[in-house]
């Protein structure tokens, strides 16, 4: 696991439980902050998951070509 796609959990899980205290405590904008930070983090670990697919990909091409 890369740190882009580590630090998407991580920001994904800190959303959420912000959003859990903005709904338990009734502070929507807390709530919407969490919602917000969540939806970033989900698209960090998206794209952190996909360069290192890509990055395998390159070093199975990068292999191949050196047979």
């Amino acid at each position: 696991m890369r740190q882009q796609e580590a630090r998407g959990k991580v920001k994904k899980l800190r959303g959420r439980v912000k959003e859990t205290v903005g709904s338990i405590t009734g502070n929507r904008k807390l709530e919407q902050e969490g919602s917000r930070e969540r939806a970033e983090g989900a698209v960090q670990e998206g794209l952190g998951k996909a360069r290192r697919k890509v990055g395998k990909f390159v070093d199975r091409v990068a292999k191949t070509i050196k047979k």
